[in-house]
């Protein structure tokens, strides 16, 4: 006698196999139903909890082909070590993506006044831009400003984002900023006046940044006070800059600033793919 299956379901109608994925710690995947994308950061027995980039935590059921992997779709399965271990985090406190490639460059663009500026988001925040295809540029003053914006001509597919130092309401700097923001363009500012001034004091093992009288380099006055070198505050930056490990060692004003900016230009991107 014949041998037949009990799966009566025509083949070119079964489902195809997809690979199962070990759910490790950090892996990052999107739960299609609900376009939720975060890393593993517990699988028990018939569940998986992820986090997203801003700490937010889901739990969700471990179903057949539940979950999309690099846009494919996978069967998360429980590891078999499955102890809950919290991912590594980059520099900004965001979960950290081993093994991620650039994404290509998005048509929207961060600029950011000051040298010094650029380099201390480069180094709390670059792993996350380039992550998000956000490449950021440096904007020599507020000056120019105008030019630049009318220059980028930001829409839609295309907004900018400028931090700016120092921002006070009333200044000529703030009505230059009021002049060029609009839907597609965000001026944003932290209030000192150096992006030093940003890094936490007890970082560099001071008890507070000192006072420089009005009419004085505030780098140089700086330097003076705390018994720097005053003639060659590059080399202060620097070392200043390597004290910095995180976003732990930076004041909230400017954490604040840069996050809003890079969720800013990252929306018109994200918004056109849906």
């Amino acid at each position: 006698m014949r041998q037949y299956s009990a799966d009566l379901t025509p083949p070119w109608k079964k489902p195809k196999p997809v690979p199962e994925v070990p759910a490790e710690p950090g892996l990052v995947v999107e739960e299609p139903g609900t376009g939720f994308c975060g890393a593993v950061i517990r699988c028990e027995a018939g569940t998986v909890t992820l986090e997203d980039r801003f700490g937010k935590h889901r739990v969700f059921p471990l179903e057949p082909r539940g979950f999309l992997l690099e846009g494919r779709v996978v069967t998360l399965v429980r590891p078999s070590s499955a102890a809950p271990v919290r991912p590594s985090r980059t520099a900004s406190g965001s979960v950290a993506v081993p093994g991620a490639r650039a994404r290509v460059a998005r048509a929207g663009r961060i600029y950011v006044e000051g040298r010094h500026d650029a380099e201390l988001v480069e180094k709390v925040w670059g792993d996350d831009l380039r992550i998000e295809g956000v490449v950021v540029e440096y904007l020599g003053g507020v000056d120019d400003l105008p030019a630049v914006v009318a220059d980028f001509a930001p829409g839609p597919d295309a907004r900018l984002g400028v931090l700016v130092d120092h921002l006070v309401p009333g200044s000529k700097e703030w009505r230059i900023a009021r002049s060029v923001t609009g839907e597609h363009a965000l001026v944003v500012g932290h209030p000192y006046i150096d992006v030093w001034e940003a890094v936490k004091p007890s970082v560099l093992g001071i008890d507070a940044w000192p006072r420089v009288p009005h009419g004085q380099d505030w780098k140089t006055g700086v330097c003076r006070a705390l018994g720097w070198p005053a003639e060659n505050t590059g080399a202060v930056w620097q070392a200043i800059l390597a004290r910095v490990t995180s976003y732990r060692d930076l004041e909230p004003e400017l954490l604040g600033r840069v996050e809003e900016l890079i969720d800013f230009v990252t929306a018109a991107g994200d918004a056109g793919l849906r």
